[in-house]
């Protein structure tokens, strides 16, 4: 957390944004390209992240930063954003857990993070899939900068969510395609952060499935991050490098307020 920033499920987008729509399976991908950029799941995600700094209302906030970067949206959201008087739609797609990642830091109970997290998905994805998906990642990366192993993430996921996680990434990959719901992400791109050694290498992993890349990024980013402590320096300046001056005040802000407590 050196450079005073939480950006790990950003960088997890912006390294899967040019596999989204262009699979790989091969481990050894190229991080970043001229193409890498950040997407939707990081517009959201600092959305998120300046609800939190804000206390203003998430609705009014998600559709104002939506329709001032306009990236990549999909077509039931970017329909929200355009609609005179947005509502949920009771999507279960992982929309809702791409961009949860600062719930996770801000909070000093499970309960809370899990009411906040739920507050996020409901303001679009209202569906019980779309709620469960963002509260198990918010709920990772809680478990995750509280100290907790691996094996105790996993047997909590397990227990108060009912995800299977007991598959390795060789056995998803061999046989996955892209995804775009809660259930057959959010569950792998979990397993991904399981079997890793590290924040690159977790990764790697969840963009090698060969799925929805850079939601997968996002959402085993985050959890990363937490869980090893940071993002790696050669990452963090290419992530740096590609966002917008407001994106980097909104997270700065957030950090200052939320994690410089926990690491002093």
């Amino acid at each position: 957390m050196g450079e005073g920033l939480i950006l790990g499920a950003i960088a997890g987008d912006i390294i899967g944004s040019i596999y989204e729509f262009n699979s790989t399976k091969n481990y050894d991908f190229l991080l970043f390209s001229d193409s890498s950029t950040y997407t939707d799941d990081t517009v959201m995600t600092v959305a998120n992240a300046d609800w939190l700094v804000t206390s203003d209302p998430l609705k009014g906030i998600m559709l104002d930063f939506g329709n001032r970067y306009t990236n990549s949206y999909g077509g039931r959201f970017f329909g929200w954003l355009l609609s005179e008087n947005p509502q949920p739609y009771n999507s279960w797609g992982n929309g809702s857990a791409m961009r949860v990642s600062p719930i996770g830091w801000a909070f000093d109970t499970l309960e809370e993070t899990l009411v906040a997290a739920k507050q996020s998905a409901e303001v679009t994805h209202n569906h019980p899939e779309g709620i469960k998906g963002a509260q198990v990642t918010a709920a990772c990366i809680y478990w995750a900068r509280k100290g907790k192993s691996k094996q105790e993430i996993k047997e909590y996921v397990e227990a108060l969510f009912g995800y299977d996680l007991n598959r390795t990434c060789d056995e998803i990959r061999s046989n996955y395609q892209f995804e775009p719901s809660c259930q057959k992400t959010v569950p792998e791109s979990i397993i991904a952060f399981l079997e890793s050694t590290d924040f690159e290498n977790a990764i790697r992993l969840a963009v090698s499935l060969g799925g929805d890349a850079d939601t997968m990024g996002a959402i085993t980013g985050g959890i990363a991050e937490a869980y090893y402590g940071g993002v790696p320096e050669h990452i963090s300046k290419e992530v740096l490098k590609r966002l917008p001056d407001e994106f980097i005040e909104v997270m700065q802000k957030f950090y200052q307020k939320f994690v410089e407590k926990d690491v002093r």
